[in-house]
């Protein structure tokens, strides 16, 4: 995929000035001096994909504070002496910025806006950067973002006074946010993105600026409509080629030397027995689920109806993931889909 092969920075981000002027003149490390107006991070949403993400950010010594409505994975966090709080504004009062990773557009809007949100009671907000590495439409990327604009700082950040926000969604998956190598996609003011470097690549190993607010979001639209359409025909091309006698480790030989090379072959490959750690080897349990994946193509989906696109692929992985969830497969990883679709072809 494009996002892996990405540099960490372009290069024209050199010549910004930073409103943190103090502490960006550093370079980065596996274990960075981390600047002050970072020093505490709220994280809210420790799901699959938040759980690891905070834990990467606790071990690269950032004082973290947990929010999740499910109250056992915030006793694990609790248990190893990390603070929890009951509400997304508790968290706001002890962070200097605030990530949240969550599974819909609606969950994004609670935790900013609704009661106890984030935004809570329109009072001066101490975080002065809130990160949403959620996927979500760009419309509500942007919508947030103007809303945030528009609250005031507690305290002068730099030359911020009033707070900003990025969006900035990952890819990488479950394995990825363990291992602490994903790829943020950010959409915002850029000199907030330089900014915010340490803390992201505390989590990841790209970073990579898209543009306005919205756009990060837009760009994770497309890198997973991208991937659901490569998923299907990796495993449509594996069923055929074993259907004419030939076996899926073969193929997976010949695909990863050649022009059909691909994350989904490579790194992620659908069929059971021919690469270890990926989910088609544990009965397709954990990484990014069949749901997830369903509700990113119907924001591709809804996104390219908006600016009149024709956009067909996009239609029908959307109806083949949707009919997945519907026939009970929703929790299980969207690679899931050579198996549902192709079954009895999982000899390697």
């Amino acid at each position: 995929m494009a996002f892996y092969r990405a540099k960490l920075i372009t290069s024209k981000m050199s010549h910004l000035l930073s409103p943190f002027q103090s502490h960006t003149h550093r370079s980065f490390c596996s274990k960075p001096h981390i600047p002050a107006y970072l020093e505490k991070v709220g994280f809210i949403g420790v799901g699959n994909m938040g759980f690891h993400m905070a834990n990467n950010l606790i071990k690269a010594g950032y004082q973290v504070t947990i929010h999740d409505k499910n109250r056992n994975v915030m006793k694990k966090f609790s248990d190893d002496g990390i603070v929890t709080k009951e509400t997304p504004f508790e968290v706001a009062e002890r962070s200097d910025v605030v990530v949240t990773m969550l599974p819909s557009s609606s969950n994004v809007m609670e935790v900013y806006t609704g009661q106890y949100g984030l935004l809570h009671g329109g009072n001066p907000l101490r975080p002065w950067l809130l990160i949403d590495a959620s996927t979500v439409d760009p419309q509500t990327s942007r919508r947030l973002s103007s809303a945030i604009s528009k609250c005031i700082l507690r305290e002068r950040r730099g030359f911020w006074d009033n707070p900003v926000m990025l969006d900035a969604p990952v890819s990488g998956g479950v394995l990825g946010a363990e291992a602490g190598n994903l790829t943020f996609m950010v959409g915002g003011l850029e000199g907030a993105f330089v900014e915010a470097q340490p803390l992201l690549l505390s989590m990841g190993k790209n970073t990579i600026y898209c543009g306005g607010n919205g756009n990060g979001s837009a760009a994770k639209i497309c890198n997973n409509l991208a991937m659901a359409v490569s998923m299907l025909g990796v495993s449509e091309a594996f069923a055929l080629g074993q259907s004419l006698g030939i076996t899926a480790s073969t193929l997976t030989k010949i695909f990863n030397s050649s022009s059909a090379r691909c994350w989904s072959s490579d790194s992620y490959n659908p069929v059971p027995g021919v690469m270890e750690g990926v989910p088609s080897s544990r009965n397709y349990d954990g990484g990014f689920s069949s749901k997830l994946m369903a509700k990113d193509l119907k924001l591709a989906a809804e996104s390219a109806e908006k600016v009149g696109l024709s956009c067909p692929l996009t239609t029908q992985a959307q109806k083949i993931y949707r009919e997945l969830c519907d026939e009970g497969h929703d929790s299980k990883d969207f690679s899931c889909v050579f198996r549902q679709y192709y079954s009895g072809m999982d000899e390697v």
